[in-house]
This record gives structure tokens, sequence and C-alpha cells, in this order.
């Protein structure tokens, strides 16, 4: 057991521990030798691939915890979804749901054997790790993950997927709940794995409205936390839910031990919104990543100030890292955190 989880379950450590969201990809330049030899699903589906580029921040960053690599997006294929990735386009789904008679058709499979790769992935890094090197597993959130299904791929507006849920709201909470019985065994098989701790990504949940998310997105992620707390005796969970300022008080009424929070949300704000009942997590802004080290300095300085008084902070960015971050400056921040003690 490392920092991260110590930190995650509200223990006091020494320092603050630190992993970033997407800290193994494209701006890696280790990471693109794997790439141009292999498609992005045959990264995350043949497991050796998983593993090394998994593997690579741990050696080049010597960051505290391991994530995955993968896809939130992957499961949707052994439910019955024709997924593909495009270069410069990103996820697409040629067979997106449009009415209650394709949600019928979409299956809950059996995640041991439709996401084995996954497994067998978790199982090799873990054994790659030392102790003090905690793995993290993780799921996108059901409104997220069916943004994709509904939308087909990446959307500006999300129009097709609120008409939905405003339109046919017995075929979507149907959808719903498909997404969530499988995302609860899934992440229930990562843990039996290896993983230690694992996070619940709502990219999108922002974009609803304060009610829309309470009735449309938070009950189904509420119902994965609760039964992954029940089903594996108290294991910790970090939901992340991206522009979440109008409702992270909403956000903190779950079982969650650890609330993920964007660079819009100050860490001493959403300390208040939550009663400090939680663990925070963030919040530097990716961009701020392709500054200078002084900016940088300025900007990590404010976020340690921020997170004064937390019941418990772990340092990651408020999204995922880009392509063509300079390495030099994710290794100064990562430095940065790792030189800061708490009193």
């Amino acid at each position: 057991m490392g920092l991260l989880l110590d930190t995650a379950l509200g223990k006091k450590c020494e320092r603050t521990p630190i992993w970033l969201m997407r800290q193994a990809g494209r701006y890696m330049p280790e990471y693109r030798a794997v790439r141009e030899k292999f498609s992005f699903l045959e990264m995350c589906m043949q497991y050796e691939n998983a593993v090394e580029v998994t593997m690579q921040p741990i050696d080049i960053l010597d960051v505290d915890a391991a994530i995955l690599f993968s896809d939130i997006l992957t499961p949707l294929i052994p439910m019955g979804f024709d997924l593909k990735f495009y270069e410069g386009r990103g996820p697409v789904i040629h067979n997106p749901i449009e009415n209650a008679e394709d949600v019928s058709r979409v299956v809950v499979p059996d995640v041991k054997k439709g996401s084995d790769y996954v497994y067998d992935a978790l199982s090799a890094i873990r054994k790659k790790l030392s102790p003090e090197k905690d793995l993290i597993g993780f799921s996108g959130a059901p409104f997220t993950v069916a943004s994709y299904a509904i939308e087909g791929g990446s959307s500006k507006n999300y129009l097709k997927i609120k008409t939905f849920m405003y339109t046919q709201p017995k075929a979507y909470d149907e959808l719903m709940n498909k997404i969530a019985e499988m995302t609860c065994y899934y992440l229930l098989e990562q843990f039996k794995a290896g993983a230690q701790i694992v996070q619940i990504f709502d990219s999108w949940g922002g974009v609803l409205s304060r009610e829309d998310y309470l009735k449309y997105s938070h009950p189904y992620t509420v119902k994965i936390i609760d039964f992954i707390k029940k089903e594996t005796g108290g294991k910790p969970v970090i939901h992340f839910v991206k522009g979440a300022n109008a409702y992270f008080d909403s956000v903190a009424d779950s079982q969650a031990d650890v609330l993920g929070t964007d660079w819009t949300l100050p860490l001493n704000v959403a300390k208040d919104l939550c009663n400090n009942s939680r663990v925070l997590q963030g919040n530097l802004d990716p961009a701020s990543l392709f500054s200078n080290k002084e900016i940088l300095a300025d900007k990590l300085e404010l976020i340690r100030e921020q997170a004064k008084g937390l019941k418990g902070h772990i340092f990651n960015l408020g999204h995922g890292i880009m392509p063509k971050t300079p390495v030099e400056n994710v290794k100064f921040v990562v430095d940065t955190v790792k030189s800061w003690r708490n009193n």
C-alpha cells in the first residue's frame, strides 16, 4: 500500500501523492514508439501493450501510482456496439442508440470474458509495480458512456442524448441501468485482478444542469459506488465529474472516498462545498503544462495553499494530459509536488 491509497483512505501522510490523468499518452516519445506499431484498440486489447505503456510514467516520471492504460469505451464492445477509433477523429460508434428497440438489443455481458485483457493487464502490472506504487483501475460513469453510445462519438452540444433522456425516459433508464450493471462487475473484476482503487470518470457530466445531473446521471453512478463498497468491503473509489461546480455538493452525496475537481473549482471552495468530508483530487489546468517553469511553480504553489486544511489531497490535473505537452514540464510538476512535505 502506497501514499495514494493511504491518502484516499483518510490517513495523514508525509507528503501529497501525485498521479496524472492520461499520464501514459502521446506526449511521451516512448508511448509513440509503441503506438506506431499498433492501432489504439490493439494498444488496449493486447494486454502486453497495455502493460508496457502503463509502466512508462512509473519509470520515466516516478509518479506514485499507475493507472491502467485502456479506454472507458472498450466495455461497450461486448455489449454489442461497433466501436472504432480513428486518427484525428477519436471514437466512433457505427450502431448508435436511436430508440427503445436499440436499447433492448444491448446486452449486459459476462465481463469476465468480454474484458479479460483488462484483468490480465492489471495482474501483470501489479506484479511489476513496487509495493509503494498503487494501481488504479477505472471506468466511465454511465452518463458519459451513454453519451457516446447515443451520440455515436464525441459531441459539441450533446443534443442527441439530452433529447433521448427527455423524450424516451424509460428507454434511457433501461440503457443506463444496463451500463451501470456492466460497470459494477467490470470494476469488481478489476479489484480482483489487482487494482487497489478505482476512478469513475464522468467526463461529460458537466454538460448537465444541476437538476438534470441529479436525475439523469448521479443515481446511476451512486448505484455503482454502493455496489463496489459492499462487494469489496469498502475498497476506495474516486469520483470525477468534470465541470461539476454547480452541483459539487451533490457529487459529494455518495460513498466515494475521493472527489476529483477540475481547474475551474478551487480546492478550498470544493472543500467548503463538501464540508471537508472527502479527500479531494486535482486540479492543475492541463494547458498550463505548455507554459514555463516559473508560471508552473506559481500555479503549483497556489494549489498547495488552497489544499491546506483538506481532509486529504491527491495531486492531479483537472483533466488529461494533452498531446504535445512538454515532458520536461510534466516531470517538473511531479518533482515539485513530491518535494512538498505535510506539516
